[in-house]
């Protein structure tokens, strides 16, 4: 690519909000980039940035992660580049995955999970149908992006292994398997690093260790210093133009700072990211598909936690009191970057209203904004007494990109509505709406059937009827933990920092895996939810193959109903010589199951999911040993368990001078030479006493060897020391 270098510095930089530099002097045209990942989202003309051209509002990633179904969300990453194509849109800037480390993330609605694998799966399902399509994803927030709170710069301080196992996992994963053409990097720091300026994290281990083979962009405003940007390996910041930013890497590049081989590849990254847009076609797509699409995704992504007396659901002739605001004004989305303009959309009364055969009376309870209004709660309890059964319709009143929340309760003005309507109907259906997970103790205790209903996107009241009414089995499962109050949640001490720094102090036991470390209470587990129908699990086999342990069960629909079963596999390794978590989800797979049908279901555990990140060797390591295999229905719910045994890694760490006694002893060699020392240099002073005496060696178990050879009459010298590495290291 013949360009000057101010050509690069410019190309390296947006031309404007929404769209990449052209070169006109070497044919490079602009394309568009805008915000997904539920929706395309491109803004409208005019000044206000949120503001969009109509497009399909899918179901938001907190639902649409509860389908744990990666097919579905194939066919949605399809649909979302069909709508590209038709809007000349080249890049989508979806989907995210960084975990739900906290259930106070503001913009956890925008994210699917608290579990890296259920994450990478979906995720990358997601990518391979957006870039079937000849659009591009780009893969956000790189990287240990969990919080809104100081987001611009706060620094994410977490271990290595945690870092690894938890929170790059998942980006991992979709990079590895399904290349999205992009990579945003965050705002945040890591470990007191910009990320637009890690060149560990965006050089070293993205393109290094992962292969990444396409361009990383700047999440919008994230880049501090372009200069050590580009250093770093980030190659578009947006938006733009950034004059200033340009000027610097001219200057840079001229006066040697800079590399102009650096500025020269990242301003080729962008060259063939503009080109390999430009052979995409154009395209148009069905409107009302999509809009039906979206309640496909909607109604599977549904979870009924709680379904007493067999409430639900609903028969056709029941007169029905619809009460909540959120029925007839429904909370579909998040705000900030990923708002969409939906072409249409559903509300639950209206869908409620045209699938009952018997009379529906409605009863706001509450207003828009969510406040308490004591003629709206008289009259929402006298529609519920009046009904066969009551539909309470509650949740959050807000999430946004940009603040976090502060609580996880429902406002008391609502609970208040539901303890009124549930003492006049004990027949009581709550639905809930709501971006990340709400706390449901007590006030569930006397509620007979409770919908978690997230945010559905357009058609998400049709699907709502779908699954009150019978004509969708629920079959949606929790892709986070409901505890019974925040402050027993995992990252409740360690949130959301100060100073500008946030501890990740729980480490690995991010979610359910430190509900489960601490035989913690929750009030719904990870992985959980209900059916009209029930299925009953068989016998698990496990074998254990060169690329992973192959996993069978039946599972058999022992209901009347028709329904989908989300079978899940969860690893242990007991007696691991690192901490793990009780149990990790490492596969899973959503069966159909006709009623009295049995599905001999097989999963897959990849080899490469057992592994742990050794700190000692800087890798991936399987650990040998007799792993746990427990097949459920959710965390808390094993239904077949199975051991297999797994072929460890070769994992010895090189003994020095200052590794242990202890760790000298027990390594083979090690023990060997420094036995053989020892017995060599035996003698009749005190030291040498202590290391004939097996009692006295667990005492020294802990000591350096080379303070070892310091103590008075040891039967080592500084001069023997080398010679013991070289002899157990050769």
């Amino acid at each position: 690519m013949d360009l000057s270098t101010s050509e690069q510095a410019a190309i390296t930089s947006g031309g404007d909000f929404w769209h990449t530099s052209p070169v006109e002097s070497a044919d490079i045209p602009a394309v568009t980039v805008t915000d997904g990942p539920h929706g395309v989202r491109m803004q409208a003309t005019g000044g206000d940035l949120l503001a969009g051209v109509p497009a399909t509002c899918f179901p938001p990633a907190v639902a649409s992660a509860s389908t744990w179904d990666p097919e579905l969300l194939r066919r949605m990453g399809e649909a979302l580049g069909d709508e590209c194509r038709a809007q000349d849109v080249a890049v989508l800037l979806g989907p995210g995955v960084n975990l739900k480390r906290t259930p106070l993330g503001g913009r956890n609605f925008e994210y699917f999970s608290e579990d890296p694998i259920l994450t990478g799966v979906l995720a990358t399902e997601w990518v391979r149908g957006l870039q079937s399509r000849g659009v591009g994803a780009s893969l956000k927030h790189f990287a240990v992006n969990s919080q809104e709170t100081e987001r611009m710069r706060i620094s994410a301080d977490v271990d290595d292994r945690t870092l690894r196992e938890m929170y790059l996992r998942a980006f991992q994963r979709v990079v590895t398997r399904a290349q999205p053409w992009t990579v945003m990097c965050a705002y945040n720091r890591i470990n007191g690093v910009y990320a637009s300026e890690h060149h560990w994290l965006l050089t070293e281990v993205l393109r290094g260790e992962w292969g990444f083979e396409g361009l990383v962009v700047s999440d919008w405003g994230a880049v501090v210093d372009r200069v050590r940007a580009v250093a770093a390996g980030l190659d578009l910041t947006m938006p733009g133009p950034d004059a200033d930013g340009d000027a610097a890497l001219v200057a840079a590049v001229e006066s040697g700072d800079l590399d102009p081989a650096l500025l020269r590849r990242s301003a080729e990254r962008v060259r063939e990211m503009v080109l390999k847009a430009g052979k995409r076609p154009a395209g148009g797509y069905d409107a009302e598909a999509h809009h039906a699409l979206a309640r496909e995704i909607a109604g599977r992504a549904i979870v009924l936690l709680k379904n007493d007396g067999d409430l639900l659901p609903l028969g056709s002739s029941s007169t029905l009191a619809v009460i909540g605001e959120f029925a007839r004004t429904p909370r579909y989305q998040g705000g900030g970057s990923s708002q969409i303009t939906p072409t249409r959309l559903d509300d639950a009364l209206t869908e409620i209203t045209a699938a009952a055969g018997g009379e529906v009376r409605f009863a706001a309870g509450y207003t828009v904004q969510g406040d308490a209004d004591e003629g709206l709660l008289a009259e929402a309890v006298a529609v519920a007494k009046a009904a066969d059964v009551a539909i309470v319709f509650v949740g959050s009143v807000h999430e946004t990109e940009g603040a976090d929340r502060t609580s996880i309760d429902l406002p008391d003005t609502q609970v208040t509505l539901i303890e009124r309507v549930v003492a006049a109907n004990p027949r009581t259906v709550v639905v809930l709406s709501n971006g990340a997970v709400l706390a449901t103790r007590p006030w569930d205790g006397k509620v007979p059937a409770l919908v978690e209903g997230w945010l559905l996107g357009q058609a998400g009241g049709s699907a709502i009827a779908d699954v009150l009414f019978g004509r969708v089995n629920p079959s949606g499962r929790l892709a986070e933990t409901i505890p019974v109050k925040l402050a027993d949640h995992p990252s409740y001490l360690d949130f959301p920092g100060e100073h500008g720094h946030v501890r990740y102090g729980e480490g690995l036991h991010v979610g359910y895996r430190g509900f489960d470390a601490r035989g913690q209470e929750v009030a719904y587990p990870f992985g959980f939810g209900l059916s009209y129908t029930t299925f009953g699990y068989g016998a698990a086999r496990a074998t254990a193959t060169a690329t992973g342990v192959e996993v069978r069960v039946p599972v058999t629909n022992t209901g009347v109903r028709d329904g989908r079963e989300v079978v899940q596999v969860y690893v242990s390794l007991p007696g691991s010589r690192v901490r793990r978590a009780p149990r990790e989800l490492k596969a899973f797979a959503s069966v159909p199951v006709a009623a009295g049908d049995t599905a001999d279901v097989v999963l897959t555990v990849d080899r490469d999911d057992l592994a742990y990140w050794d700190i000692r060797l800087g890798r991936w390591i399987v650990e040998g040993g007799e792993y746990l295999i427990e097949v459920g229905a959710s965390s808390r719910d094993v239904r077949a368990s199975v051991t297999v045994h797994v072929a460890g890694d070769p994992d010895r760490v090189p003994l020095t001078i200052e590794s242990s006694v202890g760790e000298w002893f027990a390594d083979p060699r090690g023990a060997e030479v420094l036995g053989a020392a020892f017995a060599e240099a035996a003698g009749d002073g005190p030291m040498s006493a202590m290391t004939a005496n097996p009692e006295m060696l667990m005492m020294l178990a802990s000591l350096p060897l080379a303070r070892l050879a310091a103590f008075p009459g040891s039967p080592l010298s500084a001069g023997d020391l080398e010679k013991l590495v070289a002899a157990a290291n050769y």
